[in-house]
This record gives C-alpha cells, structure tokens and sequence, in this order.
C-alpha cells in the first residue's frame, strides 16, 4: 500500500462546457462547466476534500484554459490533465421542461474521449484515498473505458477505495454494453453509488430493497448507497440497511445534484465521518445545489451545508 496520501478524492473523467437554460420562455443560455466527476470533485473540494483531476483538454478551442481556470480557483490539483492538441472540448446544453431538464450533447471525438491508459503514469491514483469514476466515464469511448479500468486495477493495489456513480447515459452506449461494462465495474468498487432509475434501466428492476440486493450478490464487500431523488437516499452498510431522508428546498435546476451528493460524501468520509452523517451531510448539500442554475455555480460550501442541517 502506499504510504503517501497527497489527496483525499481524485476524480477521472471528462468535464464539459455548459449552456444553461435560464429562462424556460426565452432561448437564454448562461455558460457554465459541467461533467459529474469534475462536478463531484469540485463539490468535495468546496468541502475541504484535498483533490485532483484526471483528464484531458482539448486545444482545438478556447474552452480548455475555462476548465483548467476552474479547476485552479477551486483548489484542484491539475497536474493529472493533459492538453490535446487534436481534439476540441465537449459541449452540452441544458433545457428546462415541464417534465424536467433535459440535456443535449456535442461531444463525441472530444478531447477527455481521447484518453489512454498510459496517461495514469503520473501517480496520482496511488497517492489519494479515493478514486472517482462514473458510468459516464467508461461510456464516452472505449479507450477511455480502458482508462478507467486501469485506474480501478491502480487503486486496488495502492489500496485507494474505488469509488463508483452509475450515472447511465443510454444515449452514450447500447444498453447490452453498458449492462456488461457496468457489471464489471460493480464488482470491483469499494463504494458504489446508483441511482434508482439508472439501476431500474440496468435491472429492470423498480424495488429499492430488490435493486440492492442485487448489487449485493454482484459484490458483497461493497458499500451501496441507493439515490432515490426526492425520497433520500438508503444506506447499505453490508450490516444492514438505513434510509436517510431528503432535505426540503425550492428546486430550480437539479443538473449536478447527484455529484455534488457523491463529493460531499465523499469529502466527509474523508474527514472521519460515520456513513450516515456523511450521507445527512450530502443530502443536505445536493439538495442546496438544485436551488440555483448550472452544475457548478450553486455547489454549497460548508457553512450553508450545516445552516440547512440545523433547520431540520
């Protein structure tokens, strides 16, 4: 195992220059930057999480001195993303519907789509306590799949705890591939954190308690944090199971909720919290990151978090 720890969470992944809909009558769009691990790693930077990011930027446009601007002012570690000359930046577009938001994307042959095994050779993934890595991560091509395999066979022999979102995108991959490629990731993550619609689309199944055993015969030793939206969350501890309930806001745009859930958690287990109060805590913050537009501009920071917590 190794003996330096540099960084409590690095995430690996591609971030994306947002457009945002603000105004559902009128074609206004604020520009932003999304992408749920960049946004899980910001949010958990924002918690006082020491981070870092695995990734690359395009050099075909102006967006990528954008993402490494970010993620500079947000105290993210950038020494794991490397510039590519011959690929641009990935773009997506967020509107904002009766039945909900809904996303469009412009990245296919992007630059983070680019990425390569050998672009891990830094060490990063060694040197930090937790990896994380999505369902989105492995779709975008099949080198960066690889990619993050790599990274999952790294942490396991660093003793990193590999941590997993299913964020599935069937709009990225046939359902036949992701099926099998999730499978495999599944089994080989310390902490797996599904959403209940993703795993019904992986499943077929709609039952919390039904979904979570099945990721528990898939892989017994992970710890399963089931995301049920407005109903909270379910806690599977390989001990037993606790629900933790939602905090109430007033919602505007939940784009990102889901990973500002997954870093905070992630950056409160790394300050020596329990599992359910650092699921309390997460809550508390995705749902303050739904009451403002973008992914990244309305990630909490931890005053809000706790000012929420004591109006519970």
């Amino acid at each position: 195992m190794a003996s330096r720890r540099d960084f409590d969470v690095v995430g690996l992944g591609e971030a994306l220059i947002e457009f945002n809909q603000t105004d559902p009558a009128a074609p206004v769009y604020r520009q932003g930057i999304g992408g749920d691990t960049s946004n899980a790693i910001i949010a958990a930077a924002r918690a006082g999480a020491r981070t870092a990011y695995l990734s690359r930027y395009g050099g075909l446009d102006e967006f990528g001195e954008l993402l490494l601007g970010l993620w500079r002012a947000e105290g993210v570690d950038v020494s794991g993303v490397l510039r590519d000359d011959e690929a641009n930046n990935g773009l997506y577009f967020v509107q904002h519907t009766p039945s909900g938001h809904q996303f469009s994307y412009v990245r296919s042959h992007s630059a983070a789509a680019r990425m390569q095994p050998a672009d891990l050779d830094h060490g990063i993934v060694e040197r930090s306590r937790y990896l994380h890595v999505s369902g989105i991560s492995l779709a975008i091509s099949t080198t960066a799949c690889d990619t993050v395999f790599a990274a999952m066979t790294r942490a396991r022999a660093a003793g990193t705890q590999v941590c997993l979102d299913a964020n599935l995108r069937l709009r990225l991959w046939p359902v036949s591939r992701a099926r099998a490629i999730l499978r495999e990731a599944i089994s080989q993550c310390d902490l797996f954190l599904p959403g209940v619609d993703d795993m019904r689309s992986l499943t077929g199944l709609d039952d919390p308690q039904a979904i979570l055993d099945w990721v528990r015969a898939l892989n017994p030793d992970a710890i399963v944090v089931l995301k049920a939206g407005s109903k909270g969350v379910i806690v599977d501890d390989k001990v037993s199971r606790t629900h933790v309930p939602p905090c109430r806001v007033q919602a505007v745009d939940a784009t990102g909720a889901g990973d500002c859930f997954a870093g905070n958690l992630l950056a409160r287990l790394c300050a020596g919290e329990d599992w359910l109060s650092a699921c309390r805590y997460a809550n508390a913050a995705a749902a303050l990151s739904t009451t403002g537009y973008g992914a990244v501009a309305p990630l909490p920071r931890p005053d809000a978090v706790r000012a929420l917590l004591q109006g519970v």
